[in-house]
């Protein structure tokens, strides 16, 4: 058997991977048993859905590979967008490979905004560059909740830009990208602030080496990442109060192969982050965010044959300066192939999810960190890292028959500093009167997870995926907190391809949160979205998207509604 590689990012560091680095987010698919291998392809642009509510590090149950055995792959993909704010398109064209041109571009009622343009340049048979474009945003008038029907002239615009070349060695890939990033919104009247702007800026070089039968293998890479907060809570809409945040990522991993089939790696990771511009209180001088650096050191042993996968380890956290801490945690992952179509796993993984400003604007774009009280005390200056201590599994994955696959799992999970966020009234501080905000607390958490995943394929024509997730979430302090944690999530998706030319998606998601005693209740999310593209001319396509076709009331965040009845359509251009 041909040994197979292990690529590290199974948990810790794909917990530390910034969606700066990423042009688009998505949920990761099941590669469960799939026996096609992708070589090379030219850009495919998958079109996706927007994130539902995000609040919690990710869950991610470990992933097999089998031969022999094909295993449905589609699942529901979802953006960094903000959700309720924007839905982008959520139909699906296949690019053809010949044509390494791709651009598309959509308007709809409450000024929502779809555009999208990528190239990828063949400069030799060795070197690669793609440059991609995005913007997508909304601008309409939403009705608060919680009033007697007050609009409000809500407006949010996300641009993406991102070059990224790979040149390809003997046995070593070098991959150089640059990532720019602008999320420039508005709060809801009585805020303390009235509108906000994040601007981020990244820079990665690395090197991966490609040849899986060397018997020592290497991967390094370095990372500049630098993101800007135009305005804080603090010092409210006050000009030149920007804080700026400078992280240099460094990453690396050996790998020593044991025979064809064990192999041993050691993996580290060292974020340095610094702030500037001003982390201070301009009126006192109190410094709330500080320099610091943390280190992973994550050591591992691997098996791979044809029935057993095992994956030993441990990581080891440590923080200096702020934060300061050391902390461990398991890396172990069992899976057993039996029957050439079942695989049943358990797990037991942990890490640390740094809570930067990118972490901050994915779990809510309208939170503040720095809390003042009515004494002129502060809590909660900047929060601490996010750690989970224990995350562990046990599943059970399956594909009896062609084109069926279903996974069924349960487990707990044990969170330290978990990072959350509620509505906060502040009427009046030592710097005067203050607004609304929702403002991040952090608290120690833990849930016990049970859920499934059904997925069918027919050929080209039909694919119908479900998925059920259910949490029980628990806190000492400060329960009202997990009313923004989702206890209940179901997901739909039917796919449907009648003719060559025509391609129909219909899907519909619930969430429903936790119900605290917490004044007001956040509304269960209820959104049934149908969309559709028709390939007009050869390379030519228009598409068309519906969401919240129910016309239901509710919000992703607490306060601020999310769409009712939206649309988008447009035109798509493959070249």
């Amino acid at each position: 058997m041909k040994h197979s590689l292990y690529i590290i990012g199974g948990l810790a560091l794909a917990i530390s991977m910034p969606s700066g680095l990423q042009a688009q987010t998505t949920q990761p698919k099941d590669t469960t048993m799939n026996r096609t291998v992708v070589v090379e392809q030219e850009y495919n642009p998958d079109i996706m859905d927007a994130s539902k509510v995000n609040v919690l590090p990710k869950v991610e149950e470990p992933t097999v590979s089998k031969k022999e055995v094909e295993y449905a792959t589609t699942f529901f993909p979802a953006t960094s967008v903000p959700a309720g704010l924007m839905n982008p398109y959520t139909g699906k064209e296949v690019q053809p490979g010949s044509t390494p041109g791709y651009v598309r571009a959509g308007y709809g009622n409450l000024g929502n905004l779809d555009v999208l343009a990528n190239y990828l340049f063949r400069l030799s048979d060795k070197d690669k560059l793609n440059v991609r474009f995005q913007m997508d945003g909304m601008d309409g008038k939403l009705t608060l909740p919680f009033t007697d029907g007050e609009k409000w002239n809500a407006f949010y615009y996300r641009t993406r830009a991102n070059v990224d070349y790979t040149h390809q060695f003997n046995k070593l890939d070098l991959n150089i990208a640059g990532n720019f990033g602008l999320s420039n919104f508005n709060f809801k009247p009585g805020s303390v602030n009235s509108k906000q702007k994040f601007t981020s800026g990244d820079f990665h070089a690395g090197i991966h080496f490609i040849d899986e039968t060397a018997p020592l293998r290497f991967n390094a890479e370095t990372n500049l990442l630098m993101y800007e907060r135009q305005h804080n809570m603090l010092n409210g809409n006050d000009a030149n109060t920007a804080i700026k945040e400078t992280i240099i990522r460094t990453k690396g991993d050996v790998t020593g192969a044991i025979g064809d089939q064990q192999s041993v790696t050691i993996a580290l990771e060292m974020n340095n982050l610094l702030y500037s511009g001003y982390p201070k209180d301009v009126s006192t001088g109190d410094e709330y965010f500080k320099n610091y650096t943390t280190l992973l050191l994550n050591p591992y042993y691997e098996l791979d044959n044809d029935d057993w996968k095992l994956h030993v380890g441990a990581n080891v956290d440590l923080s200096f300066g702020f934060d300061k801490s050391f902390r461990v945690s398991p890396d172990i992952t069992a899976q057993y192939i039996f029957s050439d179509s079942y695989v049943v796993y358990a797990k037991a993984t942990g890490g640390k999810q740094l809570n930067d400003f990118r972490r901050l604007e994915q779990l809510c774009l309208y939170g503040d960190s720095y809390i003042p009280t009515t004494t002129g005390e502060t809590v909660t200056l900047r929060p601490f890292d996010t750690y989970e201590q224990l995350n562990t599994a046990i599943g059970l994955k399956a594909s009896p028959y062609t084109g069926i696959w279903f996974h069924l799992f349960g487990g707990y999970q044990n969170l330290k500093n978990d990072l959350m966020y509620g509505n906060l009234v502040l009427i009046s501080t030592s710097t005067g009167p203050i607004g609304n905000t929702l403002a991040f607390s952090q608290e120690n958490t833990n849930n016990v997870y049970v859920g499934s995943e059904f997925t069918y394929d027919y050929k080209d024509i039909l694919s119908f995926a479900l998925r059920y997730t259910y949490r029980n979430w628990h806190s000492k302090q400060n329960k009202y907190l997990l009313s923004i944690k989702p206890e209940n999530e179901v997901s739909v998706s039917l796919f449907l391809h009648p003719i060559s030319a025509l391609r129909v998606n219909i899907g519909y998601d619930y969430i429903g949160c936790k119900q605290e005693a917490v004044s007001p209740l956040m509304s269960d999310v209820n959104d049934l979205h149908l969309g559709a593209s028709y390939n007009v001319f050869k390379g030519v396509s228009v598409y068309a998207q519906v969401h919240n076709l129910l016309n239901k009331k509710y919000q992703y965040y607490i306060g601020y509604p999310a769409q009712g009845f939206n649309f988008l359509g447009g035109l798509s251009f493959r070249f």
